[in-house]
């Protein structure tokens, strides 16, 4: 047990643990952590409504690339002909269960379908999918904006962590 247990409300016992903080995340870091991932989600329309879709995706330059199969949801985006493609986010995150620490990265702007042959079969041999739908195409999420935060410790400010007082050896429940 924690040399630093509290008593909290009600004389249950909590252990000391950091606090944590929110810092954000400039363009260049987001895209860096980004690229070190591979699975997120896609946020679009459909049917007027928004629509959330785990994929996984590649980081080339600034753009997000992901591989879409012919029926699928994404694979019937309308784009206006006016567009450069359709409006989209597309968020990835690695937090720990646990300690809450960790970041969250969020791009917006717009997918397109990939049209060059040699693109197309480049991000096909590099995106393997996930799923047994046969992928037919692959989209640039070519991002407008990027956000994001980090999850860290304040190791200058202390929170109490409630426990269950059940739980705590008998030395220590006095």
């Amino acid at each position: 047990m924690d040399q630093k247990a509290l008593r909290g409300p009600g004389g249950r016992v909590g252990d000391t643990t950091a606090a944590r903080h929110m810092r954000e995340l400039d363009r260049a870091e987001a895209l860096r952590l980004l690229a070190t991932v591979s699975l997120g989600r896609i946020v679009f329309t459909q049917h007027a409504l928004p629509a959330v879709r785990p994929v996984n995706h590649l980081v080339v330059g600034e753009d997000v690339i992901i591989r879409t199969h012919e029926h699928g949801a994404l694979a019937s985006l309308p784009a206006p002909s006016d567009a450069p493609g359709v409006v989209v986010a597309y968020e990835a995150d690695v937090i720990d269960p646990v300690t809450h620490l960790g970041w969250s990265v969020v791009v917006t702007g717009y997918a397109s379908v990939v049209t060059d042959p040699g693109e197309a079969d480049r991000y096909a041999r590099l995106l393997r999918p996930w799923v047994a739908h046969p992928m037919t195409s692959a989209l640039r999420i070519h991002p407008d904006l990027v956000t994001g935060f980090r999850l860290e410790a304040d190791p200058t400010r202390l929170e109490p962590t409630l426990l269950d007082p059940a739980r705590l050896e008998p030395a220590v429940r006095g």
